[in-house]
């Protein structure tokens, strides 16, 4: 099969093929339908300093997806052939502290798809069962199925404080930020406001529901403007979704005395805070996250798109082959894209056979409902 993958030390990416995979004990395989390109991939792409210190090549990239089930191995006991299903990109170990107190987002080994193991971006993957995640096709199509693992991010950021009635700022206009945007509308924010430094996020957060917005490149001051826009005083709640260190500064200036700051974004440097001026003396609750609940994030995921609370169709500004990687890649490092949807098998409803690497090829063809095996 063809995949996307790092195979050596270094900046760039390859198409390679590669042997299909087979589903082991506790696995299932999965026909990749849909996959979505993360902002992890671009710093996989790059060869970052992160990069440098988790990546092992060779490696088939892509933790976001959307797939049909075409075969299970042994023990796997709640997975069918034929299930339409997406997955939670995070295996942790389930036997680690936080694993068994409820924590497991938190698990210290966690091994993720597309970065410790071989991901999406390929025709078939195999994963364990355990992380499998039902999807109902007639509710979630593949190109919507495939954004719930990032859309988790946001609904976990977001689940952790009271937004209705609030004043929100969110700072960092990329996808997670974006999907903050439409979920704190969607929970009754009073007023959201938003920044970013490229035109085309800027319009997608008004698309999405910001109230005004302000490019950071063009304004010295962005926190004066953020104050100004909420009539002159901070904010309830702050999310710092960029990680760069101007907007980390800011994030802790424009929250009101009491306020909540949540930070999100990861800086690629360490970042400098005044703890008495921007913490302490403005009695701020300054909240870190990252990753989902697991499973707990995903039902809400679930619910507030397959209910339409919120619509992520905006936000898909490309849908590609897994062949025409290297343009989209370079439209999400010009900040000229938002999440691009790539299909390994061909398009979104072109008919398919699929091949098992342990079966006979079987034909499936697409309907309102599940995938028909036959």
């Amino acid at each position: 099969m063809l995949a996307l993958r790092k195979l050596e030390p270094g900046p760039g990416l390859e198409l390679e093929d590669i042997p299909d995979p087979v589903a082991g004990p506790g696995e299932v395989l999965v026909e990749v339908e849909a996959a979505s390109i993360c902002g992890t991939d671009l710093h996989i792409k790059k060869w970052d300093e992160w990069s440098q210190q988790r990546i092992h090549p060779p490696l088939t990239l892509g933790h976001e997806f959307a797939g049909t089930v075409v075969e299970i191995g042994d023990d796997v006991d709640h997975v069918q052939v034929g299930d339409y299903v997406s997955a939670e990109s995070h295996i942790t170990c389930g036997m680690c502290f936080q694993c068994r107190t409820g924590q497991a987002h938190m698990c210290e080994r966690t091994r993720i798809l597309g970065v410790d193991r071989e991901g999406a971006f390929a025709r078939y993957l195999a994963v364990p069962e355990s992380v499998i995640w039902q999807n109902d096709r007639s509710k979630l199509p593949p190109e919507i199925a495939t954004l719930q693992e990032p859309f988790g991010n946001a609904v976990f950021a977001t689940s952790e404080q009271d937004l209705a009635g609030r004043a929100v700022a969110v700072l960092g206009c990329g996808p997670i930020g974006l999907f903050t945007i439409a979920i704190a509308r969607a929970s009754g924010a009073a007023v959201v406001f938003a920044s970013d430094r490229t035109p085309f996020r800027l319009a997608l957060a008004e698309t999405m529901g910001a109230h005004a917005t302000v490019n950071v490149e063009e304004t010295p001051d962005a926190a004066a403007w953020f104050r100004e826009e909420n009539e002159g005083f901070g904010f309830d709640v702050v999310f710092e979704m960029s990680g760069a260190p101007r907007s980390i500064a800011d994030a802790f200036k424009i929250a009101r005395n009491g306020g909540r700051v949540l930070l999100f974004g990861i800086p690629s440097r360490p970042v400098e805070i005044d703890v008495a001026e921007s913490l302490i003396f403005k009695n701020l609750d300054v909240l870190a996250v990252n990753g989902r609940r697991i499973f707990a994030t995903w039902y809400k995921t679930r619910w507030l798109l397959e209910s339409g609370v919120v619509d992520l169709r905006p936000l898909i500004t490309d849908e590609i082959a897994l062949e025409d990687f290297g343009p989209a890649f370079e439209k999400l490092e010009a900040g000229e894209a938002c999440k691009i949807v790539v299909y390994p098998g061909g398009g979104p409803s072109a008919p398919r056979t699929v091949e098992s690497p342990a079966r006979e090829p079987v034909e499936a063809t697409s309907g309102p409902g599940r995938w028909t095996h036959r």
